[in-house]
């Protein structure tokens, strides 16, 4: 896999990503059980559309996967004067106006568009920021891809440190980027709508926020068809609940998060991984939503 990416890297642009795209949508077509899992979930989150048109969401999203490993591989070329051909900002007042608070910033994003390489290009115009991050089985990828994360200042550190990396930031007035649309299971996790449906969904990150006042702002980085590349979007930070009761507020504000999470999959359906069995972990009592 490091000498593939090797190779991507040494390639023009234009012929890395449509390599990437091609090896992304075979991928796809002999991946059955990623598709599987795929339709699943958009029959449960848009259960008013058809199979094609869900297939089509699909392979848009494979597509889009194809191109994030092409400019990911590509990431030691590009300097602050010519990523703009990758990625500009749409938002960026929000950031700064976010960071001047002081008490620190967590990123409220998730596995869409080109999650990669918005934290890359914002390190890379001077912004190096915390990355919450599942250490890959191989220790070799690991390293190469934890590399490529980091060449412009940002730092990962394990879910394992979750919380003592979280708290130690914010004291810093730093910046934490989170996938927060994973599964999650009690006592991490609480069960919150996503799409309608009951999702364990981590509850670390609105606990953090309220015990240091940390701003909580929705990043997510849009790939957009019509510029050929993507925006790296800041939204304003979130309000969020603070009535006392430190439990409800976590619930309620958690709550929050997936409800933006699920407008930026709903807008961008091609963009989210649907692919990910994001309701595996169901309430007691309740069957499994996956065969």
């Amino acid at each position: 896999m490091r000498l593939l990416a090797a190779s991507i890297g040494l390639m023009p642009r234009p012929a890395a990503r449509f390599f990437c795209e091609a090896i992304a949508l075979l991928f796809y077509n002999v991946h059955r059980r990623l598709r599987k899992v795929g339709l699943r979930n958009l029959d449960l989150a848009f259960p008013q559309r058809s199979r094609s048109e869900k297939l089509k969401i699909l392979r848009a999203l494979f597509r889009g996967l194809g191109r994030q490993m092409a400019e990911f591989a590509l990431f030691p070329r590009y300097t602050k004067e010519n990523v703009s051909q990758v990625a500009i900002y749409d938002g960026f007042q929000n950031f700064a106006e976010a960071q001047a608070r002081g008490k620190g910033v967590l990123f409220l994003t998730g596995h869409f568009g080109g999650w990669e390489i918005g934290s890359f290009v914002h390190s890379l115009h001077g912004h190096p920021m915390n990355i919450v991050v599942r250490p890959l089985d191989n220790v070799y990828m690991d390293a190469f891809v934890d590399r490529y994360r980091t060449l412009h200042g940002n730092r990962t550190f394990g879910k394992q440190d979750f919380a003592r990396g979280l708290l130690s930031a914010m004291k810093r007035g730093e910046v934490v980027g989170i996938l927060m649309d994973t599964n999650m299971t009690p006592p991490q996790g609480a069960f919150v709508d996503f799409f309608g449906i009951p999702a364990c969904t981590a509850t670390g990150v609105a606990r953090v926020a309220l015990h240091t006042g940390a701003a909580v702002l929705p990043a997510f980085t849009v790939w957009d068809q019509s510029l050929g590349k993507y925006k790296i979007r800041f939204d304003p930070a979130l309000q969020l609940a603070k009535t006392g009761d430190d439990e409800a507020d976590a619930i309620t504000n958690t709550a929050l998060f997936n409800k933006v999470i699920e407008s930026y999959a709903a807008r961008y359906p091609e963009q989210w991984l649907w692919v990910h069995r994001r309701w595996k972990t169901r309430p007691p009592g309740e069957p499994s939503l996956y065969s």
